[in-house]
């Protein structure tokens, strides 16, 4: 489900003035010119600028619809050379239609919605006030209510979607009563979501880096990858550390603060987060929760290797590394959906209209993270109709040569800002990773390693960016204000990117995962030391 921040808001203000004054002083030869050829602005770095002036309001305003709009306005704008009616065209038709009607994209969104739906019932049905009561037995403190989240969150490594929104409704119940802010939450359910799944040989996200390298290769050079994926590696262990030591830093310091001695979980920050206060059915059992939970792992991961063919003959692994995760999550959720309706009404604790007033309740919650989704795809589409796919393998390739061995730490750091400013990892991959492969053979140890530096650039930029789909979910499924998410993780995130990008450094000379790895491992231990003795107070 990709992602540096302060420094770019002044001048991405100074440019959003003069590119909206700009269609005054343009001309009819100049639009001509972007109809036929993309643009003047096509192929340079001007094709990042729509997501860096969105993800720039965002951070300075707060708010993120309007910020992403205008950046959709701006790419448009860019495309059509400020010509009005291509811009208008541009965005609706090449953007927001486009998005909507994009059938991977649907199928994401009927998933969100079933999700909704699925959360709602089982509030309605008790299951999850009876989790509440039951963990609040056996998990006494803070540390174990977030080491119960993580340990979920890798658990559920088939996707990073289902990850973010099944570990959310099942874990909010239990950080709220250990007063663990829902930022907190958000950025744990964040953290093990793509970074998990990059690192799990059977998730859809193995299956979408095998697709992009030769057949019957994809597999095995994921599996080779892991060891040096080390923004992955080290966000687990900072997790690990953050839970057991009670340290926190940055704006996040300030939200667990409020959450430990006010009890204030949201810090007055509750736009996406449920009003209502629902106890549910009183009769409500743990396997009211439990059950849904299961036979929606269950369902998911049957859907997934249908739409890979497994049913047809394919075998198991490749039935994954085809599956087609929009296609599994749907009919998956789908099944669960009606699983649940029946189990339900066989267990009485909700009537069949209770059950039916769940639907556009489940809907409704979902609609923040709908239009989000909706202005993130929209704003990737402008990207790429400017050509920032082409500018980006343009950079690469003129590197290559120059600096070959520190090529996995800029590849790294190329990854991350192309991830961050488009919202995608698995863009990030289908730009980067056959550029990579095209420079490095894979029978070269330095191959895997640069690989590895783009799957990691692209979660760890995925992991930052406002824009990006798995940031988004992991608001929803915490119920947490999305700008209060980005804001707190960024940090975090930030943190365990310098120490990678170190590390990819070192492995640039010494490629070997025997070496590498340990030193990584230890350069975010001491850096996590270090500053927890050096933050007042390890805050």
């Amino acid at each position: 489900m990709s992602k540096r921040s302060r420094k770019r808001t002044m001048p991405a203000a100074g440019a959003l003035l003069g590119l909206l004054a700009a269609p005054v002083f343009s001309c009819k030869a100049l639009a001509a010119e972007a109809e036929a050829s993309g643009g003047p602005f096509y192929k340079t770095f001007w094709a990042l600028l729509p997501p860096v002036i969105a993800i720039a309001l965002a951070l300075i305003t707060k708010e993120v619809y309007s910020s992403l709009f205008v950046g959709i306005l701006v790419g448009g704008l860019l495309y059509s050379g400020f010509g009005f009616e291509g811009t208008l065209t541009h965005v609706f038709n090449d953007g927001i239609v486009a998005s909507l009607s994009d059938p991977y994209n649907v199928g994401i969104l009927v998933f969100l919605v079933i999700l909704g739906i699925l959360v709602s019932l089982m509030n309605k049905a008790g299951g999850s006030a009876a989790f509440g009561r039951w963990t609040s037995e056996r998990i006494k403190t803070r540390a174990g209510a977030q080491i119960a989240t993580i340990a979920l969150g890798v658990l559920i490594f088939i996707d990073d979607y289902f990850n973010c929104l099944t570990v959310g409704s099942v874990m909010r119940p239990v950080t709220d009563k250990s007063r663990i802010s829902r930022a907190k939450l958000a950025y744990l359910i964040d953290a093990t979501a793509a970074p998990v799944c990059i690192i799990a040989p059977v998730s859809s996200w193995a299956a979408a880096v095998a697709s992009y390298v030769e057949e019957g290769n994809g597999l095995h050079l994921f599996i080779r990858a892991i060891p040096f994926n080390f923004y992955a590696i080290l966000t687990i262990i900072m997790m690990l550390f953050l839970a057991l030591t009670n340290m926190d830093y940055g704006p996040m310091a300030r939200h667990e603060k409020n959450a430990r001695e006010k009890g204030d979980i949201f810090s007055g920050m509750r736009s996406m987060a449920d009003q209502s206060v629902q106890t549910g059915n009183p009769k409500g059992k743990v396997a009211d929760l439990i059950i849904p939970i299961v036979v929606l792992i269950v369902s998911c991961v049957v859907g997934m290797i249908y739409s890979g063919g497994f049913f047809s003959g394919t075998n198991f692994i490749d039935a994954f590394s085809n599956s087609d995760a929009s296609v599994g999550l749907m009919l998956g959720s789908a099944v669960t959906l009606v699983i649940t309706f029946v189990y339900y009404l066989l267990r009485r604790v909700l009537s069949f209209k209770e059950i039916t007033e769940s639907i556009p309740e489940g809907f409704k919650a979902m609609v923040p993270a709908i239009l989000i989704l909706t202005f993130a795809w929209s704003l990737k589409a402008m990207t790429d109709s400017l050509g920032a796919k082409e500018f980006v393998k343009m950079v690469v390739t003129g590197s290559a040569g120059t600096f070959r061995i520190f090529l996995p730490a800029i590849i790294f750091l190329i990854a991350v800002g192309l991830s961050f400013a488009t919202g995608t990892s698995w863009g990030t991959f289908g730009i980067l990773i056959p550029i990579t492969l095209s420079v490095f053979p894979l029978t070269e140890p330095l191959g895997v390693v640069c690989v590895s530096a783009c799957m990691a650039g692209a979660v760890c930029g995925d992991h930052c960016s406002p824009i990006s789909d798995t940031t988004i979910m992991a608001s929803a499924g915490a119920q947490c204000d999305h700008v209060t998410h980005v804001s707190t993780q960024l940090p975090y995130a930030m943190t365990v990117a310098a120490v990678s990008f170190v590390s990819y450094v070192i492995a640039g000379f010494v490629p070997n995962a025997v070496i590498a790895l340990p030193i990584a491992i230890v350069l975010m231990l001491v850096t996590l030391i270090v500053m927890r003795r050096v933050l007042p107070d390890g805050k």
